[in-house]
């Protein structure tokens, strides 16, 4: 397939080049045009702009935030309008609910698709085209894209013809694993401090009571202490968690927890952990437990 892709950060890098690698071909655009320019060695094509990334019958994005997808397709991206008819655009960024909705409606006036495909997980699962899609769209254009989304995940997950309840889901889940990251640095900060070695509970826990990946994963990073590099930076996960709370409060849906959370990000975020990764949410556990 011929595909546009805006967007070369861990994640839409690794994306990006699965995509080359299964034979489709495609075209990069980045802010930061060097990383454009290391995927051209390995098979990408390099676009000078936004625009002429769009001028392909399949765009995917995968950008940071709402700000910088609303100013590639509403702002000086021109991207809605450079976009053909009978395109389709699929949105893998964590996005709100509201611009999924926004987006959706602008492409059916100028006569395209859209199809939110959002991923969990980290960008080594990204690397070796293990993560998991959770898309939604019309029927005909899932189909359409499946073949993308095989090429760098182990899974689909399709959540229906409305895309931004795909996007619904991806904040339900980072929101999950932001919690579930709060009481593990919560519980490693307590045993910690009662003496207990955190190797030694990272195995008792994963080994009995939690043995799935994200405890793992998560509770190694804790126990090393190990938060640089990011996988997943905390100024990204606050991010996620103030659009879950506005997709909750659009839905009346009280999420006390993820508020809790939410306050626990913005204090890393305000002490200069932003580029830190989100399991710093431990860091800062110990450090409220004297450690």
């Amino acid at each position: 397939m011929d595909v546009g892709f805006i967007g070369l950060g861990q994640m839409g890098s690794a994306i990006a080049l699965n995509l080359v690698k299964a034979g489709h071909r495609v075209v990069v655009h980045n802010r930061t045009r060097a990383k454009a320019e290391a995927l051209a060695s390995q098979g990408a094509e390099v676009a000078g702009s936004v625009a002429d990334a769009c001028r392909r019958p399949v765009l995917i994005t995968m950008l940071a935030d709402d700000a910088a997808v609303e100013a590639a397709f509403f702002g000086d991206g021109n991207g809605l309008s450079t976009l053909g008819k009978g395109a389709v655009h699929i949105s893998m960024s964590t996005i709100s609910v509201g611009l999924s909705d926004r987006l959706a409606e602008a492409h059916r006036n100028a006569g395209q698709a859209f199809v939110a495909a959002p991923v969990f997980g980290r960008p080594e699962a990204a690397a070796a085209a293990k993560l998991f899609v959770v898309a939604a769209g019309a029927e005909a254009e899932l189909k359409r894209c499946q073949p993308l989304f095989d090429a760098i995940g182990q899974r689909t997950f399709i959540v229906g013809d409305k895309p931004s309840a795909a996007n619904l889901v991806k904040l339900s889940g980072n929101f999950l694993l932001a919690a579930m990251i709060e009481c593990l640095g919560e519980a490693f900060a307590l045993t910690r401090k009662g003496g207990v070695d955190p190797h030694a509970y990272l195995e008792i826990l994963t080994n009995t009571l939690f043995s799935a990946p994200a405890y793992k994963t998560y509770g190694t990073i804790i126990a090393d202490q190990k938060y640089e590099p990011a996988g997943f930076k905390m100024s990204l996960g606050l991010k996620d968690i103030r659009l879950a709370l506005a997709a909750a409060d659009a839905l009346a849906t009280p999420m006390p927890v993820a508020s809790l959370v939410h306050d626990h990000f913005l204090a890393g975020v305000a002490q200069g952990a932003g580029d830190s990764d989100w399991s710093g949410l431990a860091r800062l556990a110990a450090t409220n437990a004297g450690l």
